[in-house]
């Protein structure tokens, strides 16, 4: 169903007029979550809509003119809930808060298995459960962007507006952990007060169980009053303040002089790990620690198994397996974070995990742990995958894999190389909501040699 619903009208700007409005059905939901309506023949994707409403949109104009945004909800599906942040429609941090997190699974699960079909012409035996935590209040890790607009009142902090490079004008953000996400007024009031306002463009935010420390990006060096200002801002809240001018390697703590590593515990294998501020980990915490037991149940690990981890990070996997196993080996390509996983073995006590660093990405054939045996491996691999270490290990992969993806499009793409080429079942897959109120799917796959 299309037709127009109102002239065009001059634009502020007073050059040419906006498209005018159309009404439309929505017929189905893409893989983003973006409803899918018909007009005039034309697909266009309107993002905070559900299927069968009847939507008031306007088509945006050259390269996405494929898409529209959302005007009014003429008839709302039955689904529909009111979003749990005021900002929600503007800020482009969520796109799903419009749909009830159950709503969002079913769909996450829908466009896994599709993948997995169109990618690796394959399913899984068993569906899981999906793997989750809470809704809101979640987010541990975040990169706020940072711009001062004097025409909008002065600093503004957090993620940039839907389908727009310009930033949001958030007042706080329902999705990251209450700490930071009650506290953004603050931060906007604290950048205003900088000298070099108009030059910080990022802030890097990291939470532990219980610390918080903030990465401050600098274009131009801070004044001493700049230097005092953001000690004063961290040492009323007992947060870290460290600031970057340069590049990764410039990043020095500003307040305190030597702070205390973060931490996170997985308390199900007794397990307290250290990371620095711009370490990757998981960033919902509840999540990770459903995740972290899932993953190691599938992997059916005996305590004489040994088990290899692949693109280990900070240990997070390796060290909960080596509570299970006889002997774990975790590989990493990130020095740093190799020895943040050693010193995390040390701190827990840990004598039967390893850890070596390597690209994962160009295997180099003297690799010892290419030519052991192994009896597990568990892979956690970035948005790129895990074909090239595949590939290496073909000919000596083990029994049981299980390969935790931030991308379905990769998994689905390893996938076939494990099923098609490799001789393996894909017993289980299901979801993990790493990211709830986005489009962002995670998943856990687990694979079995057949036969054995």
């Amino acid at each position: 169903m299309s037709g127009r619903h109102a002239a065009a009208l001059p634009d502020r700007a007073g050059k040419r007029p906006p498209e005018a409005t159309l009404v439309a059905r929505v017929e189905a939901l893409d893989a983003s979550g973006a409803g899918v309506v018909d007009v005039d023949g034309r697909k266009l994707r309107v993002g905070g809509t559900l299927v069968g409403e009847k939507v008031v949109l306007r088509q945006r104009r050259g390269r996405r003119r494929h898409e529209a945004d959302l005007v009014e909800v003429l008839e709302a599906g039955s689904a529909r809930i009111p979003p749990v942040c005021a900002h929600f429609g503007m800020c482009g941090g969520c796109t799903l808060q419009h749909m009830p997190v159950g709503a969002q699974l079913e769909h996450k699960q829908r466009h896994l298995l599709r993948v997995l079909e169109a990618g690796a012409r394959v399913q899984p035996e068993v569906l899981l459960e999906p793997i989750g935590g809470p809704s809101i209040g979640y987010r541990r890790r975040a990169r706020l962007g940072v711009k001062h607009v004097p025409g909008k009142g002065g600093a503004l902090v957090g993620f940039r507006e839907r389908s727009s490079a310009k930033l949001a004008e958030l007042s706080a953000c329902a999705i990251l952990e209450p700490r930071v996400g009650n506290a953004l007024g603050d931060l906007r009031a604290m950048i205003d007060r900088l000298d070099v306002r108009h030059r910080v463009p990022q802030i890097e935010v990291a939470m532990g169980d219980a610390g918080t420390a903030l990465v401050v990006r600098h274009l131009e060096p801070l004044s001493a009053h700049d230097r005092g200002v953001l000690v004063e801002f961290a040492r009323v809240r007992d947060w870290q303040i460290h600031v970057q001018p340069g590049g990764p390697q410039s990043i020095a703590p500003l307040w305190p002089d030597e702070p205390a590593p973060l931490t996170y515990a997985l308390p199900e294998f007794e397990l307290e790990l250290e990371f620095q501020p711009t370490d990757f980990i998981q960033v919902n915490a509840a999540t990770n620690r459903a995740l972290v037991a899932a993953a190691i149940h599938h992997l059916d690990v005996s305590q004489e198994a040994r088990v290899l981890d692949l693109f280990c990070g900070i240990g997070n996997f390796t060290l909960a397996l080596a509570r299970r196993a006889a002997r774990v080996t975790g590989i990493e390509g990130d020095a740093a974070l190799v020895a943040r996983a050693r010193a995390n073995a040390r701190r827990n006590g840990i004598a039967n995990a390893e850890f070596a660093c390597a690209d994962l990405s160009r295997i180099e054939s003297e690799r010892r742990w290419l030519d052991e045996r192994w009896d597990r491996m568990l892979l956690d691999p970035p948005r790129a995958g895990a074909a090239e270490v595949l590939a290496a290990l073909d000919g000596n992969l083990p029994e049981r894999i299980v390969y935790v993806s931030c991308n379905p499009k990769t998994l689905a793409r390893d996938a076939q190389h494990l099923v098609h080429r490799s001789g393996y079942r894909l017993m289980a897959a299901g979801v993990i909501d790493m990211f709830p109120h986005t489009s962002h799917c995670e998943a856990m796959a687990v694979f079995h040699r057949c036969g054995k």
